[in-house]
């Protein structure tokens, strides 16, 4: 055990500077020295005196497992940990940002900036199921938001990760976690669940949105369980400016059941950033509670509640993936347009609950010409709008899944890599280069002066001159589908 450090203590090369938060169980420290890995750091310190929950013992195991395993923006970086029997302890990277609850302890905030925070909480909850681990405890205090506005989970104590044990579950036969945000499945035991983070967002979206939590701050295990049978008050009777598209993402990460919320977080991220395609139903518009017969027979169904069937984390993004489809509206290629319809059905078919984005690119305002500038870029927008939704139709896909976007752009090909990158975007169907690209490209060389000893493999000449399809499956950062109408016999 290790009592509470002093600043300049030194433990395996780690110097202790000051003592920055104490909590329930665990208290946090600045460090320097150790590897120097060139960023600040903290020094993480259990609390496993006399006294002190077991539960302290296996959340140090836990974090300690989870971080080392963990990578990318959206949580902080694993330096160094000690003996569990000796000096427990763990180092990782300080994140330099705030804690989300500085939001919360000022809401209500407005719908754009819960907008804001909530698809970067959603983007990071992404990056971290696409890595197999579940968080389960999250809540304002364990977020934090980077200068650029990048959300950094921390706090790793009850997660699960679905290639090691859970020991909470294996030691605990209660729920366990921050009782604003806890999931009905966690309540009844169920940790494997990655859709257990969502109904957490939702919590918080609903705090940034109404300054209540939705179900209040139960303490005991009945309190807990109200949630399975009583539904929050909707954000609109508590404030009047959130809007019906953000009541709907909220109210529907709330759902009891897993399987009504959104597939995954990025899909959850996707409707945060494009509020005007989301499909507002009877949640976005509930103004009241449900009464008191319906809430008989939520209870009655509540008293043998069983959550939904649990797929891994990866698993459920697998199914839930975001297409994109580049359409080309300015072109009338019926031919081009049947084979790309034909093959985003086929994706969709074998993507259960998978969401498509139509996408076409016009040129900014500026060049668009016209005597009346905003009234001809407006209108070229709407055209373009009623052009993709025209080509959807024969798909007869559920509104609630597909959404229509007009990018602006000089280069089409930069405009849709920054939007797939952006949205997440799994899988891009695009339109192949007409068949005699290659001949041009080569024509192209030769008028840019390269001369023909030195002229670029055909992959590099593409690179620098090919055809917008040619640039997207180069450079996106996800699956891409080149689509070509069959030739005419």
């Amino acid at each position: 055990m290790i009592e509470r450090l002093q600043p300049g203590t030194v433990i395996d090369g780690f110097r202790v500077e000051e003592r920055v938060h104490e909590g329930g169980m665990a208290v946090l420290y600045g460090v320097s020295g150790g590897p120097a890995p060139g960023f600040p750091m903290l020094m993480k310190v259990p609390r496993l005196g006399p006294g002190e929950p077991a539960t302290s013992v296996i959340s140090f195991e836990i974090e300690e497992m989870v971080l080392r395993v963990l990578s990318g923006p959206h949580v902080p970086r694993f330096v160094a940990a000690g003996d569990l029997s000796r000096t427990p302890y763990l180092v990782m990277e300080r994140v330099e940002g705030r804690s989300l609850k500085e939001w919360s302890d000022r809401a209500p905030i407005p719908p754009d900036e819960v907008a804001r925070l909530g698809a970067a909480l959603a983007t990071a909850v992404h990056a971290l199921h696409l890595q197999e681990a579940i968080h389960l405890d999250l809540k304002p205090a364990n977020v934090l938001v980077r200068p650029d506005g990048t959300a950094v989970l921390i706090d790793f104590g009850l997660a699960h990760h679905a290639h090691y044990p859970d020991l909470l579950a294996e030691e605990l036969a209660r729920p366990i976690g921050s009782a604003p945000y806890i999931s009905p499945e966690q309540i009844v035991g169920l940790r494997s669940d990655p859709r257990s983070d969502l109904f957490a967002i939702g919590a918080i979206l609903y705090e940034l949105a109404t300054g209540r939590q939705p179900f209040g701050s139960p303490t005991s295990e009945g309190g807990l369980r109200a949630r399975l049978y009583r539904d929050p008050i909707p954000p609109r009777a508590l404030v009047k400016d959130v809007p019906p598209w953000l009541q709907e993402i909220v109210l529907r990460c709330l759902e009891v059941d897993a399987r009504q919320r959104h597939p995954s977080a990025a899909q959850l991220a996707f409707a945060l950033q494009h509020p005007d395609e989301v499909a507002v139903g009877e949640r976005g518009a509930r103004l009241r509670t449900a009464g008191p017969l319906v809430r008989l027979r939520r209870w009655v169904k509540a008293a043998g509640y069983e959550p939904a069937p649990v797929p891994r984390p990866s698993e459920q993004i697998a199914g839930a993936a975001i297409v994109m489809v580049a359409v080309a509206t300015a072109h009338g290629d019926e031919a081009q347009h049947q084979a790309l319809r034909e093959a985003v059905g086929r994706v969709m078919a074998m993507e259960g609950e998978a969401r498509l984005a139509c996408v076409t690119v016009i040129r900014p305002p500026p060049e668009l010409g016209g005597s009346a500038l905003d009234d001809t870029a407006t209108s070229h927008r709407i055209r373009q709008l009623v052009q993709l939704r025209h080509w959807a139709e024969p798909l007869r896909l559920d509104p609630a899944r597909v959404s229509f976007h007009v990018l602006e752009g000089s280069d089409a090909a930069d405009a849709l890599l920054r939007y797939a990158r952006v949205n997440a975007v799994d899988h891009v169907v695009i339109g192949a280069p007409p068949r005699d690209a290659p001949m041009r490209g080569m024509l192209a060389s030769v008028s840019t002066g390269v001369a023909p000893e030195a002229a670029p493999e055909p992959l590099q000449l593409f690179r620098l001159l090919g055809t917008v399809s040619t640039k997207v499956a180069l450079e996106a950062p996800c699956t891409v589908t080149v689509v070509r109408p069959r030739a005419a016999r």
